[in-house]
């Protein structure tokens, strides 16, 4: 097939360079020109294992190229995949700013005399009913009554992790299809031929709720680890050994990821899809207190790691952050818990430095850009490579992940692995 990959952040470019590995054609659209050059010339615009090399491969072959804008590139596509942003806004809301953009940008773009309907799916997360209340009605006013004709809308989660994100495309943990009928749409089951997973077509609204429900849990779990962490550390009583206990029983306990005691959940949709679901549930006029209280806890547990990472320190002291972005071996720092501590440390006054080997502030771009400036602006005086941090000394060492693991540090300071608690 030809497929437009509408947006190239994480999600979009993910599956970009995981559907040219397939043989599809692929075309890219984001109004980033530095991203674009940056895709043209063979640099991928994220740090995620594997879609280097995806990518090289894929231009070679000429199944993926990319523009800042649609023109006449969904003439003959089969599929459209939107993945735009839906960022927070200031009510805890999904701004759907971007939803409405590309989706009257689309409509334009159509062409009367396409043999079959465009099918147009959309993987960004947004609440219940925005299918039925914003994409169609917007297809309907540009198309009138040709809409159904020249434009069929899937609803299409994704379920990819930074750091995995590849393997989680190929091996999701499932694959949900929402369709105005509730039936299988063509494109889409030739798109997910090669995938081995349960499919669940159902209706748009049950598709649309889905990353909420999945995503809140994540975020339950994250923080009910770190309440039972946070109350070991002040019993004295090992959290390590305790998850270990927890963990074992795989038979009730469900299973152990997202359970383990340690840094605070963060990212790109955990956060964001948590106020979402909280702005729902006010909206409507439910009662959600363990979801109403997530990101008190979780900021609860931000400051209480601070705490524990800088505890006995004196100000002014050298502290070496090991680890900076969302998740290892990504450059992620959207809504990264690491970049509130670096602000953290900043503001009481410790000298600090920071090593994280994904992250190169000159090549961070879009969302991820905006987010890492305006949280930490003096992020690349901060920054340092290994080979500095092997020759300076350190009053402390706060791993937030394995960025520490082989380190030879002068004077063997004292690491504090936040990233997992003692």
């Amino acid at each position: 097939m030809k497929v437009a990959v509408l947006g190239l952040g994480y999600v979009g470019f993910t599956a970009a360079c995981c559907m040219a590995s397939e043989g599809h054609e692929v075309i890219g659209i984001d109004v980033s020109q530095n991203k674009v050059r940056r895709i043209l010339a063979g640099h991928a615009p994220i740090v995620e294992p594997r879609v280097q090399n995806m990518l090289s491969d894929g231009l070679k072959a000429g199944l993926i190229t990319a523009d800042t804008a649609i023109g006449a590139h969904l003439d003959d596509c089969d599929l459209a995949i939107v993945c735009v942003g839906t960022p927070s806004a200031a009510d805890g809301s999904h701004n759907m700013g971007f939803i409405a953009d590309v989706t009257h940008q689309i409509a334009t773009a159509l062409i009367a005399d396409r043999a079959r309907p465009l099918v147009v799916a959309y993987r960004s997360t947004f609440r219940p009913g925005t299918v039925e209340e914003l994409v169609l009605p917007i297809f309907q006013a540009v198309l009138g009554g040709e809409a159904e004709q020249r434009v069929d809308v899937v609803y299409n989660p994704e379920f990819l992790r930074e750091g995995s994100a590849v393997e989680d495309y190929f091996k999701p943990p499932k694959i949900v299809i929402g369709t105005r009928d509730s039936q299988p749409n063509e494109a889409m089951e030739e798109l997910n031929v090669n995938i081995d997973a349960q499919v669940f077509v159902v209706g748009y609204r049950e598709a649309e709720i889905t990353k909420f429900v999945d995503n809140s849990w994540h975020a339950v779990k994250v923080t009910f680890a770190n309440e039972v962490g946070r109350a070991c550390l002040g019993l004295g009583i090992s959290a390590r050994q305790v998850h270990e206990i927890f963990v074992a029983d795989t038979k009730l306990n469900i299973s152990p990821y997202y359970l383990r005691p340690g840094g605070a959940f963060g990212g790109s949709c955990l956060p964001k899809d948590v106020r979402a679901f909280q702005h729902i549930a006010a909206d409507i006029g439910a009662n959600l207190p363990m979801i109403s209280n997530l990101m008190t806890s979780n900021e609860a547990h931000k400051h209480r790691l601070f705490e524990y990472a800088t505890e006995g320190l004196e100000k002014g002291a050298r502290v070496l952050l090991a680890g900076l972005a969302f998740k290892a071996g990504t450059d992620d720092l959207r809504e990264s818990p690491n970049v509130d501590l670096a602000r953290k440390l900043l503001a009481a006054g410790f000298d600090l430095e920071i090593l994280d080997p994904g992250i190169d502030a000159s090549k961070l771009v879009g969302a991820n850009l905006g987010y890492a400036f305006s949280q930490l602006p003096v992020l690349e005086r901060l920054l340092i490579d290994r080979a500095h941090a092997e020759t300076n000394r350190y009053d402390r060492v706060i791993a937030t992940n394995a960025t520490v693991d082989g380190l030879v540090l002068p004077g063997a300071p004292e690491i504090r692995h936040i990233g997992r608690l003692p």
